[in-house]
């Protein structure tokens, strides 16, 4: 009985692992290249805009501190874009 205890404990602490491996994310600003549009003007974001901001979600830091990247991400066009999809601007 103690056995198959350990072995649930295992197999929890296995399948735990694997969740957090499967939600890595890979930081790449083009994968916000379907925000560019509502970043750039007052256009609304579309459902992929909001899907890969939520994905991109832990990079966010990053492309803010980024020069070549700050004007777009911490434009008021961006913040409007991050409120309307539910996610929001870290403070970096």
């Amino acid at each position: 009985m103690r056995s198959a205890a350990y072995a649930v404990a295992l197999l929890m602490m296995i399948l735990a692992g694997s969740m957090v491996t499967t939600t890595a994310v890979t930081c790449s600003v083009t994968e916000l290249s379907p925000c560019l549009p509502s970043f750039t003007s007052a256009s609304p974001p579309s459902a992929q805009c909001c899907a890969k901001l939520k994905e991109q979600k832990p990079c966010l830091c990053g492309y803010i501190k980024n020069p070549s990247l700050k004007q777009y991400v911490s434009s008021p066009n961006a913040k409007k874009v991050a409120s309307t999809c539910g996610v929001p601007i870290p403070n970096c």
